[in-house]
């Protein structure tokens, strides 16, 4: 099983995916940031105070797509939110669509997985958002939101409005800045992209694919719910998951299985869950972990179904 051979494929595999995965994410964290410093804080604010709860949602969810990476610049902004009084609708689905669709998870399916499942997920996701938002506002979850203000976080982004000089020199500051920006990112996420590139390639090189297929492959019912169980505690940030899960793919898993592993720990991983609950009371907390497993279960039996 430890041959030359398959040690030289293994090396292959990890230098490919690893530098697929370096390329991919600076340029991706580049653009985020970039639409970050034209589109500030304040201005999500003010467009999600349209009082229309199913157009509220469909922005909050529309929105959450285009925020930054991690759960310490989306608590930030939730908190801001509900204190400048945008309803809750639009908020639980701006929360509810950040961790799971954000562009950097949309352009790794792309480069992985190709259009077709890039478009299934981000359709399934979208579209649960926007629903669990307009459900939990029906429900009235509002009343278990405490008024608190989370302290530290994420220091204040370059704003646009607020750069100095011409056209030109403000929009090369813009520029500089989020190039810098975007290598902070990569070293704050290297070992991550690192782990999944190294993990992806022993799989690749090492595994047997029968063994893949017989526990987690299409045909297996439970495989589905037993991941997205296993993703929401795990804490697997998506630039670690998607490499390993393109790799297991390939070794027989079913389609399903891996979505509902990425949703489950990239949506409700135990460090937003923990600043989720300086927020919210005890049982908002548990639906919105239950919406987060509700989808992963959703998506990943619809993705078994179509692929």
């Amino acid at each position: 099983m430890f041959t030359a051979e398959n040690l030289l494929q293994t090396g292959k595999t990890f230098l490919y995916l690893f530098g697929e995965l370096l390329l991919l994410f600076i340029g991706i964290s580049f653009l985020v940031v970039l639409l970050q410093v034209y589109v500030s804080k304040e201005k999500i604010q003010r467009i999600l105070t349209t009082p229309r709860k199913f157009v509220n949602s469909i922005l909050g969810a529309a929105l959450g797509a285009v925020t930054p990476f991690c759960s310490c610049s989306t608590i930030p902004i939730l908190v801001g939110l509900i204190r400048s009084g945008a309803p809750f609708s639009g908020t639980m689905s701006f929360l509810l669509a950040s961790p799971i669709m954000n562009p950097a998870i949309i352009a790794l399916f792309l480069t992985f997985f190709g259009a077709k499942v890039t478009l299934i997920y981000a359709v399934c996701t979208f579209v649960f958002a926007v629903l669990m938002g307009i459900i939990l506002d029906k429900l009235g979850f509002e009343k278990e939101v405490k008024r608190v203000t989370v302290r530290g976080g994420a220091p204040d982004d370059v704003v646009y409005e607020k750069l100095q000089g011409t056209f030109w020199q403000k929009n090369l500051a813009a520029w500089k800045y989020s190039l810098k920006e975007a290598v902070g990112l990569f070293r704050s996420v290297v070992v991550y992209l690192l782990l999944g590139a190294g993990i992806g390639a022993f799989i690749y090189g090492f595994v047997p694919a029968y063994f893949l297929e017989r526990f987690a492959g299409a045909n297996n019912l439970w495989a589905v719910p037993v991941a997205a169980i296993i993703g929401i505690p795990m804490y697997i940030r998506a630039e670690t998951m998607i490499p390993i899960a393109s790799v297991l793919i390939g070794k027989g898993v079913g389609y399903g299985t891996v979505i509902a592993l990425i949703i489950g720990g990239a949506g409700a991983s135990i460090p937003e869950v923990s600043l989720l609950s300086s927020i919210f009371k005890r049982k908002m907390v548990m639906a919105f972990v239950v919406c987060i497993f509700f989808v992963a279960v959703v998506t990943g039996y619809l993705f078994n179904i179509l692929m």
